[in-house]
């Protein structure tokens, strides 16, 4: 246990599961920006 060079002795303290990780950053940035769009698009045509 006293080697800090051994990826055997070290626990996965918390597991993640990194597909569904990105999946959720790509779904809040997609929303973000949309919202932003959507925002925008009707500050251009109200103001036309």
């Amino acid at each position: 246990m006293s080697d800090p060079q051994n990826p055997e002795l070290h626990v996965n303290e918390e597991p993640r599961n990194d597909f569904i990780d990105v999946g959720v950053g790509f779904a809040a940035t997609f929303g973000f920006f949309f919202v932003v769009c959507v925002v925008f698009t009707f500050i251009q045509y109200f103001s036309s």
